[in-house]
């Protein structure tokens, strides 16, 4: 089977290069087109480079530094060092020529696309915000996050998921106390860490959290956290309700997350659905159409 010819790597740098000449002409422009104005706007020079006021307010939104923040003499001297050090850093790969590397001028392409497609998402979430009857709605059906919220202190057994650790999870099911479970994983020489910890009833999945406050007090609870395993025991239940406004912006907060995750879901069956596989990769990835020439 005769594969099609896709964009060579040329065809990419080429295009890589036209973008970022295209963002120097605009910004050169601007330069010339209002000087003074800019002039007022730069908080900072960098050799070649400056750093300006929407940049630095752009990085607060991107460090998510609350507005009552954003005038704070230590936000704006850690936030702004380290917009400074990555301007210079800019100008030594500019200088060492590294820009035209085929390898970075690819991962520059693929920032653009994960941008320009976080920010179509995100356009689409939000021409369509929760009104109060959904934030209300979202409240009700969720008690554990709002008006029943809990913080429970618990006393766990963390240990790295590997090839061994599934028979100490399913074990733990049947477990009666933390010191089984430590004498498994010591037996099965599995590296682990007992200590202290507290849950917020309100950053775990609802069905989890109403299945833990509903066993019986010693039951132990395997739940994941990166690439560790973590067994605990809830030792004491604390309420600590959210509630009024900041349980409304919580719920916004959560319902926007949702929201994001539907349209991720519909952009990729439309995307599957509009995509034509070549060669090998047509079988590969299941079966989906090929634009490939039949082999002879």
């Amino acid at each position: 089977m005769r594969r099609l010819p896709g964009p060579s790597l040329r065809q990419y740098r080429a295009a890589a290069v036209a973008t970022v000449c295209a963002l120097a002409l605009v910004a050169c422009g601007k330069k010339a087109g209002d000087q003074a104005g800019a002039k007022s706007q730069i908080v900072a020079h960098v050799g070649n480079e400056v750093v300006t006021i929407q940049e630095l307010e752009n990085e607060f939104r991107w460090e998510n530094v609350p507005v009552g923040k954003q005038n704070d003499p230590e936000s704006i001297r850690k936030v702004l060092n380290d917009l400074v050090v990555r301007k210079y850093l800019l100008q030594q790969a500019i200088d060492a020529k590294l820009d035209r590397e085929p390898g970075v001028l690819l991962d520059m392409l693929r920032s653009r696309e994960q941008v320009l497609a976080n920010a179509v998402m995100s356009r689409a979430v939000a021409s369509k915000p929760p009104g109060k009857a959904d934030v209300d709605d979202f409240i009700a059906r969720n008690p554990l996050k709002f008006a029943g919220r809990k913080l429970l202190s618990v006393e766990q057994v963390g240990f790295p998921l590997g090839p061994n650790s599934q028979a100490i999870i399913d074990a733990s099911r049947t477990a009666h106390s933390l010191d089984e479970v430590e004498r498994q994983l010591a037996s099965a020489g599995i590296v682990h860490a007992r200590q202290a910890g507290v849950l917020n009833s309100g950053e775990l999945p609802q069905d989890v959290a109403v299945a833990m406050l509903g066993k019986s007090a010693g039951d132990l609870f395997f739940i994941r956290s990166g690439a560790n395993g973590v067994i605990f025991q809830i030792k004491a239940e604390e309420p600590r309700p959210l509630e009024g406004e900041a349980a409304s912006d919580l719920a916004r907060q959560l319902l926007r997350a949702d929201a994001l995750k539907a349209e991720a879901g519909v952009a990729a069956m439309s995307a599957k659905l509009d995509a034509k596989f070549d060669g090998e990769y047509a079988r590969i990835m299941g079966g989906a159409s090929a634009s490939a020439e039949p082999g002879r």
